[in-house]
């Protein structure tokens, strides 16, 4: 089976100090191609672990299923195999069947290459393809969340975060009850899309969607794709410890999403569908020009 962890041999180098020899625990990367109905559809670069999860979040963001009775099943492909001679499976390929009555997908919007841990949009055959219309409606979710809530989210996403901790290599994306800040999935990934693909695989295989009242904060920023994947869970609220892009801030604006950023207490940015962030002991707004980015040059976790 694949590894989520994998040690390695390392040279460590402390300047003015001994070199020290010692091995290293790193975060597992390997491939991961998903069929439908024994077409190949997309390759992702992923952390192993929770590939059930992975496809079916992968297939609501692309469309393609709004829920886990969507899907008949799904198993592991001999795919490529192991170490010669040895015959084994490599688990990097995973064939998922859909219930009778959902539509294939379109052969031409299959992935023409593989999506990089980096990239979930990488292999799009479109840029008509890339916005995706999603079956639930944010807009009319009347949830609102506490400002001081979503800065504690950080550290119980952290806290959550077991594979991070030991490797430093991963990032991860939580789904958080809105009104009481209670985790109800934590999952982690090289892949910042991947990490939200298995806590919506998750959802969706329990029959949740879509995710009216909830907070989903992902671990780095957010980005089009990462936005567009919470509007088509359903999601109400996407908050990042770093920055959203442009057209992130233009996604949710345009579908009612609440965008929330650079959520690191005692603050937080927010760049879409204010309304629904509460905050009770709230001063006289200050009118300035200063860019979010001004305050927070701690960067982006890429």
């Amino acid at each position: 089976m694949p590894r989520v962890t994998v040690r390695r041999r390392v040279r460590r180098i402390t300047i003015g100090e001994r070199t020290s020899h010692r091995e290293d625990l790193l975060a597992g990367e390997e491939p991961l191609e998903i069929r439908v109905g024994g077409r190949s559809y997309a390759v992702t670069m992923r952390t192993p672990g929770h590939d059930v999860e992975l496809a079916t979040g992968f297939l609501v963001s692309e469309g393609l299923v709004t829920d886990g009775d969507q899907l008949a099943g799904a198993r592991y492909c001999a795919g490529s195999p192991g170490p010669p001679g040895t015959g084994e499976n490599t688990y990097n390929v995973l064939d998922v069947g859909l219930a009778p009555g959902v539509r294939p997908p379109d052969p031409a919007l299959a992935r023409e290459f593989f999506t990089s841990s980096a990239c979930g949009l990488c292999g799009k055959a479109s840029i008509d393809a890339v916005r995706t219309r999603s079956a639930f409606e944010v807009r009319d979710d009347p949830v609102r969340v506490d400002a001081a809530l979503l800065v504690d989210l950080p550290d119980r996403l952290r806290a959550a975060q077991d594979v991070f901790s030991r490797t430093g290599g991963l990032h991860a994306a939580g789904l958080f009850d809105a009104a009481t800040g209670e985790p109800i999935v934590v999952r982690e990934d090289v892949g910042r899309h991947n990490a939200v693909d298995k806590v919506v695989g998750w959802a969706a295989a329990r029959g949740m969607l879509p995710l009216r009242g909830t907070v989903l904060l992902v671990s780095g920023r957010a980005s089009f794709e990462l936005t567009q994947k919470a509007v088509m869970a359903g999601v109400p609220v996407l908050a990042a410890v770093s920055a959203p892009s442009s057209l992130a801030a233009e996604l949710a604006a345009e579908t009612g999403l609440t965008l929330v950023g650079f959520v690191r207490a005692p603050s937080l940015v927010v760049y879409a569908g204010g309304q629904r962030v509460v905050d009770d002991g709230a001063g006289h707004d200050v009118v300035g020009h200063t860019g979010a980015h001004d305050q927070h040059r701690t960067g982006d976790a890429a």
